[in-house]
């Protein structure tokens, strides 16, 4: 649906502003189902010891996805068919069609419905996670769950991290052209250098796993390092961006320390939720990433006004504001977030930890040897 949006929306633009807006908020609807679904496979196509590295290797598709349509969205508005801008549009539409073909015949809900898995593949499957956990429906503890203190500083940490990438997202471009003086084409280039920090993702998804493993650290003390660690540098970084003059390399590099900051925190933020509650995976990422989504409106709207006369010093008081959010949203969660199973989350602490349970016993085995 959304890649049909996409394909529409010059049309819509021309048509009525009226239709563009309908066409936003059917692309919202759509796009906003995506991430809860996804949780909803992960929980039952990954085991809990590796399951750091597994969300951060599909996460690193929206970020790819986000360097490369910055890339080519620059070039395709200055040298594109259909007038430009509109040729952004029409690739990236009939680029989300191919896929979702693809997908409606490759993916299934779980190991144990899925019809080519091989019979040692079924059965590492129901060793690894459990067969209750790969056919578990159990009903959704609204009340337990909308009460989670963990859950709702999850929320908040997912807002504070939307706010600081949407900051660069959409504005970066703004600040990159009316302050440090960029052209469309190497706006669309330099904008686009921050996010190769995104790269660090799948390393520091491993190395959280890694930390995770029997023998060295908590999972619940691996998420609260990885949140304060990454808020902290991505704060530091984005206050110095407002304050470096008009050194055009200096400020891409800063954007990229900035990055990889977002990128330590968001080795525990899509992956929480799995920390959490793993059959419930899916309605706790649709709660905190609808939290989330609010700091997209809020900070379009509130930057908008901000930078009205795309000054210098407004710059500098957006990217205030947005350390402070960082800040306060790495302390909620270090004091109220957790990395640990909850009572409501309806599967028995000895089948989430099989996997590490065995894995566990490997390590003793290899040690003996």
């Amino acid at each position: 649906m959304l890649s049909v949006m996409s394909l529409l929306t010059p049309t819509a633009a021309r048509l009525h502003f009226g239709v563009l807006m309908l066409l936003r908020v059917l692309s919202g609807l759509a796009d906003g189902v995506l991430i809860p679904a996804m949780h909803a496979l992960i929980a039952r196509w990954s085991t809990s010891r590796n399951r750091s590295v597994v969300v951060m290797v599909i996460f690193m598709g929206v970020n790819v996805g986000v360097v490369v349509g910055m890339l080519l969205s620059g070039v395709l508005c200055d040298h594109g068919f259909a007038g430009g801008w509109p040729s952004v549009f029409y690739v990236f539409g009939m680029v989300g069609c191919v896929w979702s073909a693809a997908w409606f015949l490759l993916c299934y809900d779980s190991p144990a419905t899925h019809p080519r898995m091989s019979t040692a593949e079924r059965e590492y499957w129901e060793r690894a996670i459990g067969m209750t956990q790969l056919v578990a429906r159990p009903p959704t503890p609204w009340r337990k769950m909308l009460t989670s203190f963990p859950v709702w500083a999850l929320a908040i940490a997912f807002f504070a991290d939307f706010w600081g990438y949407d900051t660069l997202v959409t504005w970066t471009p703004v600040f990159m052209h009316d302050v440090l003086g960029f052209g469309m084409t190497n706006n669309g280039a330099f904008s686009a250098v921050p996010f190769l920090a995104t790269g660090s993702l799948v390393p520091l998804g491993w190395f959280a796993d890694w930390l995770r493993s029997p023998g060295r650290l908590s999972t619940n003390v691996v998420r609260k390092i990885f949140i304060a660690t990454g808020f902290v540098l991505a704060a530091c970084m984005i206050i110095l961006v407002g304050y470096i003059g008009c050194n055009r390399a200096l400020a891409v590099a800063l954007m990229f320390l900035f990055i990889f900051g977002l990128c330590i925190a968001f080795t525990v933020i899509p992956v929480n939720q799995l920390d959490l509650a793993p059959l419930h995976a899916g309605k706790v990422m649709g709660l905190t990433n609808f939290v989330a989504c609010l700091a997209s409106l809020v900070a379009a709207n509130v930057i908008g006004v901000m930078t009205y006369s795309s000054t210098r010093s407004e710059w500098q008081n957006v990217f205030f504001l947005s350390a402070g959010i960082l800040v306060v949203g790495g302390i909620i969660f270090v004091i109220f977030g957790s990395g640990n199973l909850q009572s409501w989350a309806g599967i028995d602490l000895h089948c989430i930890d099989i996997d590490l349970q065995q894995q566990q016993k490997e390590d003793e085995e290899s040690s003996r040897i």
